[in-house]
């Protein structure tokens, strides 16, 4: 049975079943600072096991893209490992529990293929439960599985939380025995390879704190016996019923598997024995390649880019490590044009998006393989240079932090550090750059920690949420309004009073106050309640549902339960909506001219004026962004009414309005449109006719990442102001140089290639008067014991090449069979740098460039024996570097 169809299966079952069927959220789309990426299918429902919001419907059903890298080293060493999964579940809020839910596992497991089932045979499947679930048990017997194959297991294994204090509960879990040649009998407490796990069931009803670990937490009371979260893993239940071994073996994956292999010439043996088929190199590499090009089209198909930070990280090392384990395997070309439409292909029957947005997901993945393989070129360089010092010394072994370096810095594998390493006959301080990592992964892990917020410490705002539900904005139709003041929270929670001077947060039932989001500003403004006065100066929305005003309190004070006037700063929001809406126009001028895929990374709409990022693989033309400015404005000259409504996510889609990708949007969504120019799902606020904006005026554009590229702009009078000063400056401009004003740049050009010139040309000037002496110095070499020495200082303002090749002339001017050290010295900007140049005839004395500039700069300084050099130290100590350097020849000669 193929994978899509295990997936519709599923699906129609529990629709059949009072079931609502709920998209999958894309894999970035989370609220929890925890994440990085959806986890687990439940992660989008949490606000309603929460209680932070009311759920739309009692009954859910979802097949949840997932993402889990925990155990990214583990991928491909074992059958069940993988980095992107899919997550079958079913869900209730408050409507059914552990009576409706086994039952409803039992059938979709058992029933007879034909019959819309996936024809499990009940006769080889095990459940697990809870210790002291008897209730689970005893339903269970009711469907008809003996007790022999019912297993009580521990909270380690049958014991379900989130891992922070809130609802938790037992688990019951379905195995199936795929026979004796996976293992031994005698359930999954004995062999979880041969039985294996294919269902979660979650009984959530209990509440737990003081968590510490999966085993560790103390249950502090009961809840209502109504929820349900259940998670079936598509992969495992797909490599069941198509009878193989493995999720490597499912067709979702397998075809990529076996044209990497053919690709690279090696075997991949199916059926082969699990342990030794497990552990062979080349097996486990084809895996890798097989799970992660799979993974990199997934992410980039919800919206993530490669990147140096966060999401874009995952996915850069997902890739990478692809990249690296095929290029072990042999191939040294670019691999991605061939395996990832292959991944397409096994993708695009459950995810059809990605047959459409397959040419800005190529366009990505294409160009960060070149990146690497270009990485790996300059990495082994590095490492040549680094063997070469190594052996050239008679070490054995490559240092750990030259390992580390290549891969912290550069990116470079330590995996092809080893193999180029041992191809040269060195070994690697494996210990060394292990120790390093684990210290790397410590300092993250702290970082991490000192900026994870949970969902415990947003107390004070569920509890002002309980008391008086969702806040309601009111903002789209009016700037003032009256209001109750239904919560004061402080720096240590609620308060019930705020005198003046203090800051605060503010809660009222209604407001026109627009909270921060979707990359616009939040208003500010001032609410009188009673006697007292507070200034708004943000306005944020912590949890789903609670619009949160900073405020200070500038007269008397304000105590919770009044009645007060809320008013914002009308002129600010005003510059607000023109920015917003000029962001709107600006994105659908960009796609116009450079394509589909120039899709919003994000955006900044703040008073006058506006950013937006966006995807696309390399720099904008500069003459496209002229026409993209000149386009803009045309539309606001035909001064198109901007509407807003809303509708379902269906028509939107059908209306063909632009959404973000990454972001979670409900059912019903609200569409901005801009006459029939632009049209996009936004819940921000907008000017009533584009002719309003006045003008739009774009500054620059820039690169901000891998793929990403970010232009500024000034909207409104913001925009005017800027161009009547450049209208000023192109003026004086035109009058310095006197010529017309339309012939300004020319001239500036011309005379900054001028300037240009002229710098070369004392470039070289300088060059020849650092270097016409090199002769005379040599002749003037003192004999210390043997060594002929030359110390010198540049002159002044010499460049760093040209001390350098100074150095190496006066070295070259020297007899070669005579023993030869030259220090040179130069001052700039305050401080002096020191260069050392040696002969072979130096060297074979026992002479180290190296070890002679760090011992005049007591330990600084970098290079090899025959040339090193270091700085840093005040101007004044260049006669002493010299003398440092002369002292330590003599005493070595």
């Amino acid at each position: 049975m193929k994978t899509a169809e295990v997936k519709r299966r599923f699906l129609a079952h529990f629709e059949a079943n009072g079931h609502t069927v709920v998209p999958s959220a894309p894999l970035p789309a989370i609220d929890d600072p925890n994440l990085l990426f959806i986890n687990a299918g439940m992660v989008q429902f949490v606000p309603f096991f929460l209680g932070q919001q009311a759920p739309p419907y009692q009954r859910a059903a979802s097949v949840q893209k997932c993402i889990r890298t925990p155990d990214i080293d583990e991928v491909g060493k074992t059958s069940r490992h993988g980095t992107f999964f899919q997550m079958n579940g079913n869900f209730s809020f408050g409507d059914y529990f552990k009576a409706g839910a086994i039952p409803l596992a039992w059938e979709l497991s058992t029933k007879p293929v034909e019959q819309g089932g996936f024809g499990l045979d009940p006769e080889k499947i095990w459940a697990t439960v809870y210790l002291d679930d008897d209730e689970a048990i005893e339903i269970w017997k009711q469907t008809g599985l003996p007790a022999e194959r019912i297993v009580r297991r521990g909270k380690k294994d049958n014991f379900w939380s989130m891992g922070i204090p809130g609802p938790a509960g037992p688990c019951s879990e379905l195995y199936y025995d795929r026979g004796p040649e996976y293992g031994q009998q005698g359930g999954p407490e004995v062999d979880e390879d041969r039985y294996l796990e294919f269902w979660n069931l979650v009984f959530m009803q209990h509440e737990i704190t003081d968590v510490k670990s999966k085993e560790e937490f103390r249950i502090v009371g009961d809840l209502p016996k109504q929820n349900i979260d259940t998670g079936m893993g598509l992969e495992r239940i797909a490599s069941i019923l198509q009878g193989v071994d493995n999720l490597y073996e499912i067709d979702e994956v397998r075809p990529i598997l076996a044209r990497a292999a053919e690709m690279t010439g090696k075997q991949y043996g199916v059926h082969s024995g699990h342990a030794a088929n497990q552990s062979h190199p080349d097996d486990v590499r084809l895996r890798v390649i097989a799970d992660h090009v799979r993974t990199a089209l997934m992410l980039i198909g919800d919206g993530v880019v490669p990147s140096n930070e966060g999401r874009g990280y995952v996915l850069r090392r997902i890739m990478r490590r692809a990249i690296r384990a095929i290029r072990l395997l042999g191939w040294q070309e670019p691999a991605l044009p061939i395996l990832l439409p292959i991944a397409r292909d096994c993708m695009s029957p459950s995810y059809p998006e990605l047959e459409k947005e397959f040419g800005r997901i190529s366009t990505y993945a294409y160009a960060e393989e070149d990146a690497f393989l270009s990485t790996l070129r300059a990495g082994t360089t590095i490492l040549d240079t680094a063997i070469s010092e190594t052996k050239s010394s008679g070490g054995k072994q490559l240092a750990g932090d030259k390992a580390f370096q290549l891969h912290d810095t550069y990116g470079f594998p330590i995996d092809l550090t080893l193999e180029i390493a041992q191809e040269q006959g060195l070994q690697v301080d494996q210990d060394g750059f292990r120790r390093l990592m684990a210290d790397q992964r410590a300092r993250a892990k702290a970082d991490a920690a000192a900026r994870k917020t949970g969902h415990a410490d947003l107390s004070a705002y569920r509890s002002a949420l309980d008391a008086g539900g969702p806040v309601e904005f009111t903002g789209y139709q009016e700037v003032s309004r009256e209001s109750r003041v239904r919560a004061l929270i402080g720096s240590a929670g609620s308060v019930e009073v705020a005198g003046e001077g203090d800051f605060v947060e503010l809660v009222l039932d209604t407001t026109p106050f627009y909270a921060e989001g979707g990359g616009q500003q939040s208003d500010t403004g001032l609410i009188n309640v009673g006697g007292g006065r507070v200034e708004v100066v943000d306005v944020q929305q912590p949890i789903p549902g609670l619009i949160v005003h900073k405020a200070r309190v500038v007269r008397g004070e304000v105590r919770t339960g009044e009645t007060g006037f809320a008013e914002i700063d009308i002129d600010r929001r005003k510059a607000i909506s023109r920015s917003h809406t000029a962001t709107h126009l600006v994105h659908q001028t960009m796609r116009n001219f450079l394509g589909e895929s120039a899709t919003q990374a994000g955006s900044l709409n703040a008073p006058g004026r506006l950013r937006f990022d966006f995807h696309t693989p390399g720099a904008v033309n500069p003459s496209v962004l002229f026409d993209v400015e000149q386009q803009i404005n045309e539309v606001l000259l035909r001064d198109l009414e901007v509407h807003a409504f809303i509708t379902s996510q269906d028509e939107a889609r059908r209306l063909g309005a632009m959404a973000l990708f990454g972001e979670k949007y409900g059912d019903e969504v609200r569409v901005v449109e801009v006459g029939d120019y632009a049209r996009e799902l936004c819940g921000g606020t907008h000017v009533a006719r584009s002719g309003q904006l006045g003008l739009v005026k774009i500054l620059n554009e820039a690169s901000i990442g891998s793929g990403v590229r970010r232009v500024e702009a000034l909207v409104g009078l913001d925009a005017f102001g800027f161009l009547a000063k450049e209208h000023l400056l192109v003026s004086r401009l035109a009058e310095l140089f006197r010529v017309p004003g339309d012939q300004v740049a020319d001239r500036v050009e011309q005379t900054v290639t001028a300037l240009r010139d002229a710098e070369k040309e004392l470039e070289k000037l300088r060059a020849q008067m650092v270097l016409g002496g090199a002769g005379a110095l040599a002749d003037q070499a003192k004999d210390l014991r043997g060594v002929a020495y030359v110390g010198t200082e540049a002159p002044e303002g010499a460049a760093g090449n040209d001390v350098r090749t100074l150095a190496q002339e006066i070295r070259g001017k020297i007899d070669p069979a005579r023993p030869a050290v030259v220090a040179v010295v130069s001052r700039a900007n305050g401080k002096a740098s020191l260069i050392v140049a040696l002969n072979a005839a130096a060297k074979s004395r026992g002479l180290s460039a190296a070890d002679l500039v760090k011992g005049a700069l007591s330990g600084r300084g970098g290079g090899n024996a025959d040339l090193a050099q270091g700085g840093g130290v005040p101007a004044a100590e260049a006669p002493r570097l010299l003398a440092a350097v002369e002292q330590a020849v003599g005493d070595a000669a």
